[in-house]
């Protein structure tokens, strides 16, 4: 019986040469994924928790909300209302910047707080500059400089917590 771990190809066993490389892209790729989707619960927990308490924190969740009415309603599918518009666009939310966010760990790991920052200012400038093209108000997150400030600082908190459990997580996985 041939080894299980060993690939085959007409009688050939080339391939198992490739299986390290198989093994690496997987736990990178899970590696970014877990990085991406932990910062991206961080920032919305952060989020969540000021926006109760200090009147001039960002609203990014009108933000998005407003954005998945709309594309919905483009597309002829009534969006949902209340606490069910509420929970869908925290799901939207929490999937595109787990998504965008574990692009960090994507690469050469060596400057992954750098590449964290940058990802987290760029999405921050991103929401503030984006919404006023696409037709959204963007109060939400242009109400004071104040909240500005908070909604480009709290995209950078996510890209450096991203980064930080990509590191975190690739170093355990390179000892």
């Amino acid at each position: 019986m041939k080894n299980p771990g060993q690939l085959y190809c007409r009688g050939f066993s080339f391939l198992k040469q490739f299986q390290p490389v198989k093994h690496f892209i997987n736990m990178k790729l899970i590696n970014s994924l877990v990085g991406g989707f932990v910062g991206a619960i961080a920032l919305n927990i952060l989020h969540e928790t000021v926006k109760r308490y200090y009147e001039k924190a960002p609203r990014i969740d009108l933000l998005g909300e407003e954005a998945l009415e709309k594309s919905m309603e483009a597309v002829g599918i009534d969006p949902p209302e209340g606490r069910n518009l509420y929970l869908a666009t925290l799901a939207g939310d929490v999937i595109s910047n787990g998504l965008y966010y574990s692009a960090i760990g994507f690469g050469d790991t060596k400057n992954v707080y750098i590449k964290g920052a940058v990802a987290g200012i760029a999405a921050g400038v991103g929401a503030l500059q984006l919404p006023d093209p696409m037709g959204l108000d963007d109060l939400p997150v242009t109400y004071t400089n104040q909240t500005k400030a908070l909604t480009v600082a709290w995209y950078l908190f996510g890209g450096l917590i991203a980064a930080a459990v990509i590191s975190g997580l690739e170093n355990k996985r390179n000892t």
